[in-house]
């Protein structure tokens, strides 16, 4: 018997001090060693998200591993996003006073550099006199440098490298060598230039790398500022002004025309139309009434509205979205495996070409200041960053642009699958249909009369909850007929029921229902309700009557499986439908292949069989009834609503009730793993070839420090440009 799992509680905490890949990836390796604890690490959020389980480990234990491998770590929560935010945007600040400071410095040695590619140098013949080019390259190796030797001893000290110790290594090296000659006064070129352009290059790319990281946030940053800062809201009779973190639920709160939502609520008074964009990324108005549901940030339209707080702080729809969001933006997408594992062996690996270069080069050619040049270009021009940087940015900006798009993508895994995708199931009702069936005929057989037919079955169907048994239990409440309190009633799952009204023996259900019942039905009548959902009514074992019931089609669900197909997905429609009704349905939508009488539980299995036939399958349903088959497919999508229930029983939610929300899916992920392919490809030439390059003497050292600082900024540009990506309403 297996021993029960303990439960697992999760933790977002902000790590700094990361510079690179290997920095992650060996804090991550960190955590993971610890019992119950399973982490990812996220650099270009400089986030980590944990799993533990807290009566293996707690919080404060995981702050102190990391801290014990060298970095900050702070509890990452909604409160402290603002707090978090200033801090960054403090150190950027006082790293950017750093790079004019260094940049003042360094130009000097630069000039000097460009007069001794003039041809007019000679060991002797300096510009600035090298006790000058000491004082000025001194500071910044030991000053504006010292980031690098802090970071490169914490890394060596929990047994890593990272890009710190392979810029404070060529750095020192070319310094302390320039050192020796100067004060030694021996007839050689000093590098003083080298280590100082290195170093500021080294800052500004950094700089340059913060700038555009914070833009990959953008999303987050836009659903933040969404939510008003106060609320109008009902005190003691009087309407005062009060800050949202303040409110309740049952709190009263006017919104007035034009103003956003401060909270989840429902309408208590008032009509009026919302502006749900920035949830569901459709443009319409929604209209609101009394009982409507309003969320926090959507903006009213036209007139006041009266409601009271259902949601507030942390559970609103919108702190749940962010909370996804953020959560998709720390995972991490099997195509960074690859990544990751070179990333762990990276930094030992380009220490060890150094060594050899510098063998070589003084070994075969006899001197040391070549050797030396060479072996600080191979230490200067390797940097994991952009391996580091090539996914999670990529990541950041699709899965925000999603949440922009009402796509919110639950993990990077899903949105890889997504690109994948070569069949979606959806489920009929609620899906391809708008989910609200309505009585659409009432035919009599025999000797029955309509409001007979309607009477009985309304009766018997209190007894059920299906949408159908619903919608005729509302049909005939609108008539004013009076219904009886059924007895003995049995169910037969999707299919029907018998029992008793008022003594009466009665069945109602589908047609096959029927047959299963041996109670014979005209063939004329049902083909006259061709393309109906079918309830057959009977009474004491005698057909009396047949209701048809319609669901329409949603206005968007054609042109939304058009575009599926034009991205090459075959879409397979489940429904528990009879064949003609389903065929009808199929028919409308342009959906080329279904499969009727598929009951709830038996879903999961059709999904199955798909799955079987090889390829990636997804399915597409309403998140709650069709969870099993949600759970079946590779890829799920619940639709609309944006329940809680739906976020967890799907990959990724669809905010507008909108099948073309899949693909817009496809799309996205399309688009965000060509960037993670590009991103992937310049990260891996671009060490490739550097390397080779700077040991076979074709690099200067300041020019493979520039090359890796544009690195890192290169990628995560390129994958800002992922922001041109549009969805499209259907």
């Amino acid at each position: 018997m297996n021993a029960p799992q303990p439960a697992q509680e999760v933790l977002e905490l902000s790590i700094s001090g990361m510079t690179c890949a290997a920095c992650s990836g060996r804090i991550e390796r960190q955590l993971n060693k610890l019992a119950g604890v399973e982490a990812v690490v996220n650099l270009a959020a400089e986030k980590a998200h944990i799993r533990y389980a807290p009566n293996l480990i707690d919080a404060a234990a995981l702050i102190a591993t990391i801290e014990k491998t060298g970095f900050g770590a702070t509890l990452s929560t909604a409160d402290t996003h603002e707090e978090e935010k200033a801090r960054k945007l403090a150190a950027y600040r006082e790293e950017l006073r750093r790079f004019w400071i260094a940049l003042a410095l360094t130009l000097p040695l630069i000039g000097q550099m460009a007069f001794m590619f003039s041809g007019q140098w000679d060991a002797h013949n300096d510009v600035l006199p090298r006790w000058l080019q000491f004082a000025l390259a001194t500071p910044v190796q030991f000053w504006i440098g010292k980031r690098f030797y802090v970071g490169g001893w914490n890394a060596l000290r929990s047994g890593g490298g990272n890009m710190d110790v392979l810029v404070a290594l060529g750095t020192t090296m070319a310094y302390a060598y320039s050192v020796v000659v100067t004060f030694f006064d021996l007839h050689q070129h000093v590098y003083f230039e080298a280590s100082a352009t290195v170093i500021t290059l080294v800052l500004l790319g950094k700089i340059l790398e913060a700038r555009a990281k914070a833009r990959t946030s953008a999303a987050i940053e836009a659903l933040i500022k969404l939510q008003p800062q106060t609320a109008h809201v009902e005190r003691d009779g009087q309407l005062v002004e009060i800050n949202v973190k303040a409110m309740i639920p049952g709190d009263v709160f006017i919104v007035r025309p034009g103003e956003a939502v401060p909270v989840d609520g429902a309408v208590v008074e008032g009509t009026s139309s919302v502006n749900e964009a920035m949830l569901t990324g459709e443009s319409l108005p929604v209209a609101k009434a009394t009982g409507a549901t309003v969320y926090a940030a959507t903006v009213n339209g036209e007139a006041l509205l009266k409601c009271r707080a259902t949601g507030v702080g942390s559970h609103t729809l919108l702190a749940g979205i962010i909370r996804l969001v953020e959560q998709a933006q720390g995972s991490k997408a099997p195509v960074q495996r690859l990544a990751d594992r070179i990333s762990a062996i990276f930094v030992p690996v380009v220490t060890v070409i150094a060594v050899i270069t510098f063998a070589a080069w003084w070994g075969f050619g006899g001197e040391f200041t070549p050797a030396m040049v060479n072996a600080v270009a191979v230490l200067v021009i390797a940097c994991p960053c952009a391996l580091g940087l090539a996914t999670p940015t990529a990541i950041m900006v699709g899965t925000g642009l999603g949440a922009r798009a009402g796509v919110l993508i639950k993990n990077a895994q899903a949105l890889e699958l997504a690109e994948k995708i070569e069949v979606l199931a959806v489920d009929k009702t609620g899906t391809l249909t708008q989910g609200k069936p309505a009585v659409t005929s009432i035919q009599k057989v025999g000797d029955g009369d309509t409001p007979t037919i309607l009477q009985l079955a309304a009766s018997l169907e209190q007894a059920a909850t299906h949408p159908l048994a619903q919608c005729i239990v509302a049909r005939a409440k609108a008539e004013g007929l009076a219904l009886a309190t059924p007895t003995d009633v049995v169910a037969t799952p999707g299919r029907g029921l018998v029992g008793r009204v008022e003594g009466v023996a009665v069945a109602a259900g589908s047609p096959a229902f029927m047959v299963g019942l041996n109670i014979a039905l005209p063939e004329a009548s049902l083909a006259g309700l061709a393309g109906q959902s079918i309830v057959a009514v009977a009474r004491d074992g005698i057909a009396i009557g047949l209701i048809g019931v319609s669901d329409p089609l949603r206005e968007s669900s054609k042109a939304a499986v058009a575009r599926l197909q034009k991205l090459g997905v075959e879409v397979v429609m489940l429904t528990g439908d009879n064949a003609a009704t389903a065929a009808a349905i199929a028919r409308e939508a342009g959906v080329d292949r279904y499969q009727a009488e598929v009951l709830p539980g038996d879903k999961a299995g059709a999904v199955a069989k798909l799955k079987a036939g090889g390829g990636i399958v997804a399915m597409a349903g309403d998140g709650i009834n069709d969870a099993p088959a949600l759970a079946a497919a590779d890829v799920s999508f619940a639709m609309g609503a944006g329940s809680d229930v739906a976020m967890e029983a799907a990959d990724i939610t669809l905010m507008r009730d909108d099948l073309g929300g899949v693909a817009d899916a496809i799309s996205l992920s399309r688009a965000t793993l060509a960037k993670i392919r590009q991103n992937l490809f310049w990260a891996f030439i671009y060490n490739v070839l550097g390397i080779p390059l700077a040991a076979l003497g074709y690099l200067n050292p300041v020019v493979a420090g520039a090359a890796m600082a544009m690195s890192s900024v290169s990628v995560v540009s390129n994958s800002l440009l992922l922001r041109r990506w549009r969805s499209v309403v259907t």
